[in-house]
């Protein structure tokens, strides 16, 4: 009857360890995800950046009626 009681306590305790094992996978995941929005919304951001820098650095379009000497 030891040998029993035994094995049902060991297995309350598996079932309980269980549980919390799966809660604490549940909120890993949680982080998980939240980091990898974060993650896709940064690089987002840094390409827009990107893009607006090379948008400055692009040499200004220049009309040929700014090039006419001033006589005319």
């Amino acid at each position: 009857m030891d040998t029993t009681q035994d094995t049902a306590r060991r297995l309350t305790d598996l079932e309980i360890k269980a549980s919390f094992t799966e809660d604490t996978l549940d909120r890993l995941n949680e982080v998980v995800v939240r980091q990898q929005r974060q993650l896709e919304r940064l690089q987002r951001e840094l390409a827009d950046l990107l893009q607006q820098r090379q948008a400055a650095d692009a040499p200004p379009t220049r009309s040929l009626r700014d090039e006419l000497p001033p006589h005319y």
